[in-house]
């Protein structure tokens, strides 16, 4: 996908905050270890480090949602990460969103922090992100 593509779809999924752009998709994508994985539908963007790993976004076209392409989006992309040296994953989602949190839970990922005041809704008080951790040794 085209940093523009991902652009277009990030915004899909975000639309209560602000979508990254192109531009800042493409800087991502700059540095080594960066890497999307998915389509048009639902992507992951995860960045790699040495042994660790981040999800940096996972983003779902609204209307293909709950149909397990953010599932398949994320475990190929923990597979990826660990191909590439990773034996960590780490993210960090809104602590009000209960279907991410509930796909990261199902998927072996647990609490482990909470950065208040982390997101900024377009229309609403500032959200807490909760910081998630996962083995990949155990994937």
């Amino acid at each position: 996908m085209t940093p523009s593509e991902l652009a277009t779809l990030h915004a899909a999924a975000f639309s209560a905050t602000r979508a990254w752009s192109a531009d800042e998709f493409a800087d991502l994508l700059k540095h080594p270890g960066t890497f999307v994985i998915g389509d048009a539908h639902s992507f992951a963007l995860i960045r790699t480090v040495l042994d660790e790993a981040e999800l940096l976004t996972i983003a779902t076209a609204p209307t293909m949602r709950r149909q397990g392409l953010a599932r398949a989006a994320l475990t190929a992309g923990e597979r990826r990460a660990q191909t590439e040296g990773a034996v960590t994953l780490f993210l960090e989602v809104a602590e009000d969103n209960d279907p991410a949190i509930a796909l990261y839970t199902a998927s072996g990922y647990r609490q482990i922090g909470r950065r208040p005041g982390y997101y900024l809704p377009k229309d609403g008080a500032p959200l807490a992100a909760l910081v998630l951790r996962k083995s990949l040794t155990v994937i």
